[in-house]
């Protein structure tokens, strides 16, 4: 017991004596950096009004500008909940962010009615909810005068089954299979027999 208090002792005068020098604790602090993305409260308040008619308000949705975004006019990140707008809309047309915001808000929509049900990215569903929001003419694709960055894919990919083959900017990190093959032949299950591995460019990409 006596060793007990000796050491609940040492830590609090360990603490005190911290307590005393803050100077030395923050001697070198962490230089906060820019953000590339911020938060729009006004948006948000909007996506609950429209959800709310959409009778979707226990839906809640973060929007954020975010400068990384180039030739993308939105993003929608179902994991997260986060609509990210390119701050270029600013300077198209307020009309313009407008409907983009509705446009990603669709899918959240589109999902959330769905459930846990996986759904096709610009599908009927989506379409539906477009139609919910304001926007029953919407197109999968932006036309804005956002100029567009090519990047040469150098990577290929073949299925060692069928022979669908795929074109890649970057390297696979991870074991991709073909979705085709593994729903035809293992219940569209993952099996390593159907995995896309490694093939050198078609001769019409290799120059």
């Amino acid at each position: 017991m006596k060793q007990t208090l000796v050491v609940l002792n040492f830590g609090r005068s360990v603490l005190r004596h911290l307590r005393l020098l803050p100077e030395v604790r923050n001697a070198n602090p962490r230089p906060r950096q820019n953000r590339p993305s911020r938060r729009d409260i006004l948006l948000e308040r909007l996506c609950r009004q429209l959800l709310r008619v959409a009778s979707c308000p226990d839906l809640k949705v973060t929007v954020e500008w975010n400068s990384r975004l180039r030739t993308t006019a939105g993003l929608a990140c179902w994991r997260t909940k986060t609509i990210s707008l390119n701050p270029k809309l600013i300077e198209v047309s307020p009309a313009e962010v407008q409907r983009t915001l509705r446009h990603e808000l669709a899918h959240f929509l589109a999902q959330h009615r769905a459930g846990r049900r996986q759904i096709a990215p610009h599908g009927i569903e989506w379409r539906r909810a477009c139609k919910d929001l304001g926007i029953p003419n919407e197109s999968r694709c932006h036309d804005l005068p956002l100029k567009r960055i090519r990047f040469e894919r150098r990577f290929f990919y073949a299925c060692r089954e069928c022979g669908t083959t795929l074109a890649r900017v970057r390297a696979m990190k991870r074991h991709v299979a073909c979705l085709k093959c593994c729903r035809r032949h293992n219940e569209g299950k993952y099996h390593d027999r159907f995995r896309f591995v490694p093939v050198p460019a078609p001769d019409r990409l290799a120059a």
